[in-house]
């Protein structure tokens, strides 16, 4: 699961109530998600279709990763930290090849789906994951009531999600990794219109304050892509059908 939500680089900036400046904003948001939905899409394509790089990634005596599948698996986490923590020190161009570097990997990382769950279920579950995504995110972004306090909740829910994670990993328990599955997709569909929201207010005071536009618009789009891949995750883990 990707559990990585840099949110937090938001604290500092101004929320004011401009339409047409969050609706600009939202627009560069949803723009650079859509980028990385298909950056993703292309190299988990191109990895799982050929054999030669998939088994670069295992390693096959010992019936798992290989160091570089360990490394295509754990970098993207290095990624997001540097893109939020160096978020003012990082140029845009800079930003923008970090985020477009975090996408292959993530897309790289999720080739293994292809092989393991059939492609009707994957192509089904990803139309399915589309459709309440943009249900949510449109509910957050029209909603007049405030889900500061369900957001925290849902964040709350993620911090379960991985701690739960981390134990079944001894376990070995299929029931909990279902029930794990089923509040995940409950967690992650919170998660889009909190999410959702809080981008809209970003985006209304963006043009008051001292915050550089491009980049935070990156970096929404970077929340709303995890928002997405792991709904899209956990969804498969409860309507995929394995191969």
């Amino acid at each position: 699961m990707e559990n990585n939500n840099p949110n937090y680089v938001y604290e500092n900036v101004m929320q004011i109530d401009d339409a047409t400046a969050s609706r600009k904003f939202i627009a560069n948001v949803f723009l650079w998600m859509f980028i990385a939905l298909g950056v993703s899409a292309f190299c988990a394509y191109y990895f799982a279709a050929t054999p030669s790089l998939i088994r670069l990634l295992i390693n096959e005596e010992a019936r798992g990763l290989s160091g570089l599948g360990w490394i295509v698996m754990l970098s993207p986490l290095a990624f997001v930290m540097l893109m939020s923590y160096g978020l003012n020190r990082l140029s845009y161009p800079v930003l923008a090849l970090l985020f477009v570097a975090y996408a292959s990997l993530t897309g790289i990382s999720l080739s293994f789906i292809l092989l393991i769950y059939t492609t009707s279920s994957v192509l089904s579950v990803f139309v399915s994951s589309s459709l309440l995504f943009g249900v949510m995110a449109i509910a957050g972004y029209t909603t007049n009531q405030d889900l500061t306090k369900f957001g925290s909740l849902m964040m709350m829910g993620v911090v379960g999600i991985i701690i739960a994670t981390l134990v079944n990993l001894f376990l070995h328990s299929s029931g909990l990794d279902m029930a794990i599955a089923y509040v995940g997709v409950a967690v992650f569909i919170g998660l889009t219109a909190y999410d959702t929201q809080k981008l809209k207010r970003i985006g209304a005071g963006l043009e008051y304050g001292d915050a550089n536009s491009k980049k935070y618009a990156l970096m929404g789009g970077l929340t709303l892509y995890l928002d997405f891949i792991n709904l899209f995750i956990m969804l498969l883990r409860v309507f995929g059908r394995r191969r």
